[in-house]
């Protein structure tokens, strides 16, 4: 507990330890005079004729505390931290199996999800086919990410790992890369990063680059978790790239292990209506923080408590208040 004025509590301690002193000062001398005058003192009468005074004397300090201004630091719950929004851009995002497309439905997801965001919560957007690029660094300016958001062509391949490692690097300020030889890499220059959370939009159809498992794996040794939203269906559609008629579908797999692998989940959407609807149950992170709390309410209220005990105690017993 802290205090706005501090040098109140001087204050109080003075103003009630002499209130204290000329009570009890107050009570001798009526002893002595009611001895001198031959009366004795009634046990039984004791507590009537020192509660009323004592409830009185009581709440002279805590209205003074009050006074001082106790404060106390509440750890309050809320949503916050950095939201990174990958979007797959690869031909096969241009499938017609969500309406109109898998990635116009993923768009307006995405928006939707941002526009429901608080200010708390900042938001940044990259896009990956065969390479990522960050598009919109992470910022609490949520109008600048729908932006960045509504800029997304479809275009190239897909590479999941990528898209995780350009993320991860941005959440953590530094580049991070899979080591070329396949041997562990060193995840103790990453930091933690408990507060970050990477959503991937995709139909999960991973055309190369690196790994994406252990790609997961380096972002959840950083603390981040991978949500992942599945855009488009099992069935499939049919798409043109380059004179070629290619068939694409979703594959659910691939996304539920890159998201488990972190701790995330993967949020199945086969339309548009769906997709709305699956971003809402995206979990993003509580955490707390601490916050003053006044409390010169509470000792105040205590101590008019006691003020009123005291003085309805004093008028019943003795007839007076002091």
């Amino acid at each position: 507990m802290s205090f706005l004025y501090p040098y109140v509590l001087v204050v109080a301690v003075l103003i009630s330890g002499a209130a204290i002193a000329a009570y009890v000062s107050l009570q001798r001398r009526r002893a002595a005079a009611l001895k001198a005058a031959g009366f004795g003192t009634l046990i039984g009468g004791r507590l009537r004729r020192h509660l009323p005074y004592a409830l009185l004397l009581a709440a002279l300090p805590i209205l003074l505390v009050g006074l001082a201004r106790p404060q106390a630091q509440v750890a309050v719950p809320r949503v916050s931290g950095t939201v990174l929004l990958a979007f797959d851009i690869s031909n096969s995002m241009a499938a017609t199996d969500v309406s109109p497309t898998r990635l116009a439905a993923a768009q307006a997801a995405a928006t939707k999800f941002v526009d429901e965001q608080p200010s708390t919560v900042d938001v940044g957007v990259l896009v990956f086919g065969d390479q990522a690029l960050l598009t919109q660094a992470p910022t609490a300016d949520h109008t600048a990410a729908t932006a960045a958001i509504a800029r997304v062509k479809a275009s190239g391949g897909t590479s999941l790992g990528q898209a995780i490692l350009v993320g991860l690097g941005t959440i953590t300020g530094k580049p991070v890369s899979l080591p070329a030889d396949g041997s562990a890499p060193d995840t103790s220059a990453l930091g933690y990063w408990p507060s970050a959370t990477i959503v991937v939009f995709s139909d999960g159809e991973n055309t190369g680059g690196p790994d994406a498992e252990a790609a997961a794996e380096l972002a959840a040794a950083a603390g981040v978790r991978i949500q992942t939203v599945g855009v488009g269906t099992a069935k499939g559609a049919t798409v043109e790239v380059d004179g070629y008629q290619l068939n694409t579908a979703l594959d659910e797999s691939t996304l539920t292990a890159v998201a488990q692998v972190t701790g995330g989940a993967y949020h199945a959407a086969g339309d548009a209506d769906t997709l709305n609807d699956t971003t809402k149950s995206i979990d993003l992170r509580l955490t707390t923080k601490k916050e003053p709390l006044e409390l010169t309410a509470p000792f105040a209220g205590a101590a008019l408590l006691l003020l009123a005990l005291g003085g309805m105690l004093g008028t019943r017993w003795h007839g007076r208040i002091v």
